[in-house]
């Protein structure tokens, strides 16, 4: 069993001590085989929509002898998975709009005592957007570095408020890019395509200049 990388380690430090987890995309279960390794999980529910990667999951569990904690599911999102066994979910390792569509069609995603851990591949901020939009607020976001590609982690629960954010919150977030360099480096990232799109529209060059601005660059 390998250690994790960078960016399931920062997903790992926003799942609460005693938390039962669900990894939603689990692919090899590294995740939830750590947390439970670690003593952070006592049980830990990882699901994939496909049976391959389940299956390479399963062998992982198997292999570090967590067979009793961590039970593999085929699962469509989080269609297969109760709210009374969970109490963090992350989602990691996708679009931000498919991660949005995943917490819309979950039945027990307005429970204000369930944490979400998301690590959005693409879009993050179309999924900051979808959460602010739904009641939902972001309480922590960071972000590293792997491979040589910057991810940002958002944690989140639901309230029930919807707040008026700025037109720069969905690329910001709860980011410090003035302060700290890793996260001025995935708000940079954003400034490079926004400029891109600009030239078919000068919205985006506007937004740009706002998030350049933000980086105190």
């Amino acid at each position: 069993m390998r250690g994790l990388d960078s960016r399931l380690s920062l997903c790992a430090s926003f799942v609460r001590q005693g938390a039962r987890l669900a990894d939603v995309g689990t692919d090899h279960a590294y995740l939830p085989v750590w947390l439970c390794r670690e003593g952070v999980c006592p049980q830990a529910v990882a699901a994939d929509v496909n049976p391959e990667p389940l299956s390479r999951g399963q062998l992982t569990v198997d292999e570090a002898g967590l067979s009793e904690k961590i039970t593999t599911r085929l699962s469509d999102g989080l269609s297969g998975i109760r709210g009374d066994e969970v109490d963090d979910i992350v989602i990691a390792g996708m679009g931000g709009e498919l991660i949005s569509k995943i917490i819309g069609g979950c039945a027990f995603a307005k429970d204000p005592e369930k944490r979400w851990i998301l690590q959005p591949m693409t879009k993050s901020e179309l999924l900051i957007e979808w959460l602010c939009e739904n009641g939902f607020e972001i309480l922590r976001q960071d972000c590293c570095v792997a491979a040589d590609k910057c991810y940002t982690v958002i944690l989140a629960a639901y309230t029930g408020e919807t707040r008026t954010r700025s037109e720069l919150y969905p690329y910001l977030g709860e980011l410090c890019p003035r302060t700290n360099e890793t996260h001025r480096r995935f708000v940079n990232a954003h400034i490079e395509r926004l400029r891109k799109q600009s030239k078919g529209d000068a919205r985006f060059a506007a937004l740009a200049d706002g998030l350049l601005e933000a980086t105190g660059e």
